[in-house]
């Protein structure tokens, strides 16, 4: 676990950031120039990355709405989950289920400082957390995790956006099914990724040259391929703005370059 008691990093903010530049496309203030930068010239060539970054926070505030009020679903495991952002993973958890138990899990030591000052309880019966952990060692995490959540109770794992970071498609169905494999029967996995796009691809070529960490497009069928052995809720995979669009935005919602569902562990 995280020893908050540790000196805060230094951090170099002359380097462009993944996760300040998601803020920054978010709207969020947890940004310096070379992020800002590096995210106006991403934009350039895919403005389309906006719309993205917004819409995959729509698409988590939906899906943890649903497996916390339909589902009955009180521990999230929220993997790789990037700076603290509108309606974060235990505000949505809670405000439907207050006595819900949400791990957030970042390996990287701004996002770790950021957590310590945001992610904090908002409800007596309920409980927040955040493990200082690699989604590359999933063990470690779920060894971590087990002080928090129980793990013969539902459990809905979540993987927003993060695995494009990982090099290979066979690592990222590792890591996945590895996580899956220690929750119990009637918990959840909740995935989003972004897909192939000359455009979005041209892009992610240029914004690894910036010296931000690489992203990885996969294919929707990639994607859909992590829920193997699951069963999906409706309505399956889709772009994430299509999956259980709010009643106010049925009919104008619009299919994005990232794919996400939302399945149930048999």
């Amino acid at each position: 676990m995280v020893d908050t008691s540790s000196p805060e990093p230094d951090f170099d903010i002359s380097v462009p950031h993944s996760a300040r530049i998601w803020n920054y496309w978010m709207g969020g203030k947890d940004n310096f120039a070379a992020d800002r930068e590096a995210g106006d010239a991403f934009v350039a060539t895919y403005p389309d990355i906006v719309t993205i970054a917004k819409e995959s926070r729509r698409f988590l505030i939906r899906a943890v709405s649903y497996l916390a009020t339909d589902a009955g679903v009180s521990q999230f495991l929220d993997i790789g989950t990037g700076l603290p952002t509108m309606e974060n993973t235990h505000e949505v958890a809670q405000r439907a289920a207050p006595h819900s138990r949400i791990v957030y899990v970042d390996n990287d030591p701004m996002v770790l400082v950021h957590a310590r000052a945001l992610l904090t309880n908002t409800t007596a019966e309920g409980v927040t957390a955040y493990v200082d952990g690699d989604f590359h060692n999933p063990e470690q995490i779920i060894a971590d995790a087990k002080n928090v959540l129980n793990f013969t109770k539902p459990i809905a794992v979540m993987f927003m956006g993060v695995l494009g970071h990982v090099r290979t498609f066979d690592e990222v169905r590792s890591i996945v099914a590895r996580v899956m494999a220690a929750v119990p029967s009637g918990s959840y996995l909740v995935l989003w990724d972004g897909t192939e796009d000359k455009a979005g691809d041209e892009a992610l070529e240029d914004y690894e040259e910036t010296g931000a960490v690489a992203y990885i497009n996969r294919t929707p069928d990639q994607i859909g391929r992590c829920f193997e052995g699951l069963e999906p809720v409706e309505p399956g995979l889709v772009s994430i703005p299509l999956w259980r669009p709010n009643p106010a935005d049925v009919g104008s919602a619009r299919a994005v370059g990232a794919y996400g569902a939302v399945a149930r562990k048999p």
